[in-house]
């Protein structure tokens, strides 16, 4: 879905361990890495699209991991002119994004990036909280630093309260 001012709606994931590191995936064919992604469908909650595309690139489903909470507003990025299809509509300038912190509840052999049709990506690894901000495509580098200064305020703080569905009972509700 893209809004009336030409952002895609979007989920980003940083899932991490118990050692504080976090996922981080090459894409496919390709040089570049970053963490898991991708488009809210129509008449989709940030949630149930987080959760899909948890499992369409990692292999996750919701009891592998804890959902420790998300950003409280839509974090954007423009794309550079290059990455705009000019010929596409509606036009899409850039990703606006809510961002989930996850953390890994079972054995790291669950993750598996091949549960989809058409894998996003080939490899990962864990590494520290802030690798990502210097190693991601330039244009994404304020939206990850944004992303994780927020998220990283909750990893300090420890457990977030749930309520018995499993909603955040702070840092606003879905």
């Amino acid at each position: 879905m893209i809004d009336s001012e030409g952002y895609r709606l979007n989920v980003g994931i940083v899932l991490c361990n118990d050692s504080g590191q976090v996922f981080w995936a090459r894409r496919v064919g390709m040089r570049s890495w970053q963490f898991p992604q991708g488009g809210i469908k129509s008449r989709e909650s940030p949630e149930v699209a987080m959760f899909r595309e948890l499992y369409e690139e990692t292999g996750l489903i919701r009891k592998d991991v804890d959902v420790i909470g998300r950003t409280q507003n839509w974090l954007r990025y423009r794309l550079p002119e290059r990455y705009i299809r000019r010929h596409s509509f509606p036009l899409c300038i850039g990703q606006k994004q809510v961002w989930f912190l996850l953390r890994l509840r079972g054995q790291e052999n669950r993750i598996q990036l091949d549960r989809c049709h058409k894998p996003e990506f080939d490899a990962w690894r864990w590494v520290d909280y802030w690798r990502p901000v210097r190693e991601v495509v330039y244009f994404k580098r304020a939206v990850y630093r944004q992303a994780l200064a927020e998220l990283g305020e909750l990893l300090i703080q420890g457990t977030v309260p749930v309520d018995p569905k499993g909603f955040l009972t702070t840092r606003g509700q879905f």
